[in-house]
């Protein structure tokens, strides 16, 4: 019987307290009973220190407790699994914390690259407009980006090229996948990071309500949309979902707050007082970078 994890969180909380402390006691509910019922199965004598509705934890009962663990090489108190990757977990012994260990997706993301970043040639492969890695954000160099491009959609990602005119005067632009329940942590993680460089990040995805929250959400400072004039002429009322709705009084209030000469200002218009919208694999005519703020 492993130690259950939320019996091995309130034994942290006891070994804390009893540095300052020689006893502390906690009532027979929750966690206790499984310690009791772990202390029986591993021979521990919890002797007078259990009565009918108290445990009793001093040094030497923790002193048993830590022993048992490093003889069935398990990691000793205070050393918590939660949060950790699979990897980490092993190196602090053999228990495995699936429900609260760290997934193996949390830090990775989806990035595209140009061909020629990639040396990589297969015999008998067409060679792709781009090639998409996958990437821990920790062994990104932020610093050789000249900006961040999030792309909310999977298939607009894969077909993504940084060629249009408006993004030329970005060289080397961090291409990358937002995300969805595979990818969305480590992007969180790595939006967060490129916030503090202070550089440029484009949102391209979906015009309408949740696409342009979603962009607000993830710190972005600019849309890639198509001119406004094109965007009149094809957005169309079958692409703002109904569900949508209830994101629209935020996108209200920015507009009310955004200058009166602000580019933004003709687009959240078409968006809310015409209510047209436009999905992003839908986008033609040429490309401008919207300000958002």
């Amino acid at each position: 019987m492993n130690l259950p994890s939320r019996a091995r969180t309130g034994l942290n909380e006891v070994a804390r307290l009893l540095c300052q402390q020689p006893t502390v006691v906690r009532p027979r509910r929750q966690w206790v009973d499984d310690m009791v019922a772990w202390c029986h199965q591993h021979d521990i004598d919890l002797a007078a220190r259990l009565s009918g509705k108290t445990l009793r934890f001093d040094a030497a009962l923790l002193a048993q407790i830590n022993g048992v663990l490093e003889s069935a090489k398990i990691a000793p108190l205070g050393r918590s699994l939660s949060g950790l990757a699979s990897g980490a977990q092993a190196k602090e012994g053999v228990e495995e914390d699936k429900t609260n260990r760290e997934s193996p997706r949390a830090r990775r993301v989806l990035i595209s690259l140009p061909p020629e970043a990639s040396p990589l040639f297969v015999h008998g492969l067409a060679q792709p407009p781009s090639t998409i890695r996958d990437v821990d954000i920790q062994t990104l160099k932020l610093s050789a980006f000249s900006a961040l491009i999030q792309v909310e959609n999977l298939d607009s990602f894969y077909a993504f090229t940084a060629d249009s005119p408006v993004l030329s005067d970005y060289v080397n632009p961090l291409i990358v996948y937002r995300g969805d329940s595979h990818y969305g942590g480590g992007f969180a993680l790595l939006a967060d990071a490129w916030h503090k460089t202070g550089r440029p990040h484009i949102y391209a995805g979906d015009f309408d309500v949740k696409g342009v929250t979603l962009a607000l959400d993830s710190n972005a400072t600019h849309l890639l949309l198509p001119d406004i004039k094109w965007l009149t002429q094809h957005a169309t009322p079958l692409h703002v979902p109904a569900e949508q709705f209830s994101y629209q009084r935020r996108l209200r209030k920015h507009l009310a707050a955004l200058p009166s000469a602000h580019p933004l200002r003709e687009y959240l218009t078409l968006m809310l007082e015409k209510q047209r919208g436009l999905k992003q694999q839908w986008f033609g005519g040429e490309m401008w970078c919207v300000a958002l703020c």
